[in-house]
Formats: structure tokens, C-alpha cells, sequence
């Protein structure tokens, strides 16, 4: 029998290499030794009297035999987690999600989505990164992340997506501040007499801002871009501006009337979401949880 001369183990330890290019990493995301990795793969070679890997100065290569071998190695992984769906014990994956969000997720649905994640899945661990949409593509493209929740525009394709919605902006500013502006539909030149608060510069709101309100002389907008919405938040709170943020970001705010929204008959672009990873590479319980992003993201705009 092929269980003879073959484990789980020994499958999970060669994909895990591949994706992340390193025995020491691999040992890492595995909770295991170094040695006890090398042996896995070791031992998957002699069994089968061939080469899965080249080891050179520390980089690691799949031989052409072994890319082979590693797709395989992938689909058996992933066929082994339907016995847990047909048991119904998702308690028996002992796992690591390494998930990254961006601040607007954070600040809203992030924490009914984990406890979610708990109640589906008790023993998998969540490490979490919450940055940039555009680093987090980075770091998604790099294999450093098996899970992104961010926002357009996507530099690197992935064959996973699942679309989570939009976020519209909104304008707002402290009463004081939304006093000197006057009331009803503001023009440009009343907002130019105050900065605006925005995201930082390699998001698409702020290219948005400055192609509509920047370069020309004498009627430049003052744009102060911050990579915290939460301190673009308290910037307008002490009236240091006018900011154009996610309405999500200040409903609270709103609702407590601590800002005011101010109407202006434009806005940036709503910011549109997505669950991404890659699904060639993905274990069944990842693509679940861009499933339950999902869930969490459609409960949270119900409201």
C-alpha cells in the first residue's frame, strides 16, 4: 500500500518548503524542527528514488520531476480535508491562517469575522497583518499571506477572488469647521480653505483627489494624505481639516454628531473589496474563510 511508504506529513512539509522557499521557514509555519523537515523530504526522495529539490546557498528549486510531484502533493492535501467536512469535525484541521486586512476592515467587521473563523474552525491560529492594500499585495504575491481582504486596485493577479462589496465616502468635518463652510452644497472654494484629510498617496482615493483638485496654480486643493484613517479620523475631530473617508470609518462620529458630513457634489470612487488568495495553492479551509469574509462583509453593509 502507498500509506507504507508516504505521510501527510511528508506532503505538507514539501509544500510548504516550495511555497515559502525554505526548510527553516517551512519548520516555522509547521510549529516543527528544521531537521524534522529535511527528514520528511528526505525520506519522501528515498522512498521514491528521486530528486524532489535542489538546495543551493540557501534557496531552494523544485526539479522537474518534483513540480510535478508537488501539484499531487497539493490535490492529495486538499482531497484528505473533505474526510473532515464528510466527519464534520473541522476541529481535526491544526492549522495557520496567515490573513491580511486592510485598516477599513479592522475598524469594522474584522472582529465578528474572527470569532466566526473560531467557531468554525477551533484549532487553526490567525496571524494577522493589517496594512496597506497595496502592501498586502506585496506580501500576498511574495507567499507571506494566504488570505488578503483589500480594497482595488489589485497590482498582482491571483486565480482565488471573491468580491466582498463596496464603500462609498463621504465628506466630513468638525461643527466648527463645517460652520466657516457654510450649509446645503458647498463649492470648491469653500473647501479650499481648509486641508484635506485622505488616504495616503498610493491609494486610488488620493490619485482620485489629485487628478480632480491638484496642479493648478492658485487653485490647488491643500491635500494632507496619512497612511491612518483612524488619525485622519481625530485630525477632523480637532478640526485640523476636512476629511474624505470610507462612511464606515466615521458612522460612529456621524451618529454622535461629534462630525458633520459636508456635501459636496463629489466624491472619490467607493472602494471595492475582495477576498483574494491563490487557488492553486489554497487548502480548502483557506478558500473557506474568503467564504466567511464574505458572509461577514454582506451582515456588516445589512447593518
Amino acid at each position: 500500500m502507498i500509506g507504507n511508504i508516504l505521510n501527510l506529513k511528508q506532503l505538507e512539509a514539501l509544500v510548504w518548503v516550495a511555497d515559502l522557499g525554505s526548510f527553516r521557514k517551512a519548520a516555522h509555519h509547521l510549529n516543527t524542527t528544521q531537521p524534522n523537515i529535511s527528514s520528511r523530504i528526505a525520506g519522501l526522495e528515498q522512498s521514491f528514488g528521486i530528486s524532489l529539490m535542489l538546495r543551493d546557498a540557501g534557496s531552494v528549486r523544485m526539479t522537474a520531476k518534483g513540480a510535478v510531484f508537488l501539484t499531487q502533493a497539493r490535490e492529495i492535501l486538499r482531497e484528505s480535508e473533505k474526510l473532515v467536512d464528510i466527519a464534520s469535525r473541522p476541529d481535526l484541521v491544526n492549522n495557520r491562517l496567515r490573513l491580511g486586512v486592510t485598516e477599513l476592515i479592522a475598524a469594522t467587521w474584522l472582529r465578528p469575522y474572527m470569532v466566526r473563523m473560531k467557531e468554525a474552525y477551533p484549532n487553526v491560529s490567525v496571524e494577522l497583518t493589517v496594512d496597506l492594500s497595496w502592501q498586502l499585495d506585496n506580501e500576498l504575491s511574495a507567499g507571506s499571506l494566504d488570505l488578503a481582504i483589500q480594497s482595488e486596485p489589485f497590482a498582482a493577479p491571483v486565480s482565488g477572488s471573491i468580491e466582498l462589496g463596496s464603500y462609498e465616502y463621504v465628506w466630513v468635518a468638525n461643527a466648527e469647521v463645517a460652520r466657516q463652510i457654510g450649509e446645503g452644497d458647498v463649492s470648491r472654494k469653500a473647501l479650499m480653505k481648509h486641508p484635506i484629510l485622505t488616504h495616503t498617496r498610493q491609494t486610488q482615493a488620493y490619485l482620485e483627489l489629485s487628478e480632480r483638485f491638484g496642479n493648478s496654480a492658485g487653485d490647488a486643493m491643500r491635500l494632507a494624505p496619512s497612511n491612518s484613517m483612524a488619525a485622519a479620523v481625530h485630525m477632523a475631530l480637532d478640526g485640523m481639516g476636512i476629511a474624505v473617508l470610507p462612511r464606515s470609518v466615521v458612522a460612529a462620529q456621524l451618529a454622535e454628531e461629534t462630525l458633520v458630513e459636508i456635501h459636496y457634489s463629489w466624491r472619490p470612487s467607493p472602494l471595492k473589496f475582495a477576498a483574494r488568495f491563490h487557488a492553486e495553492k489554497a487548502t480548502r479551509f483557506v478558500r473557506h474563510a474568503a467564504e466567511i469574509a464574505a458572509e461577514c462583509a454582506a451582515k456588516f453593509q445589512r447593518g
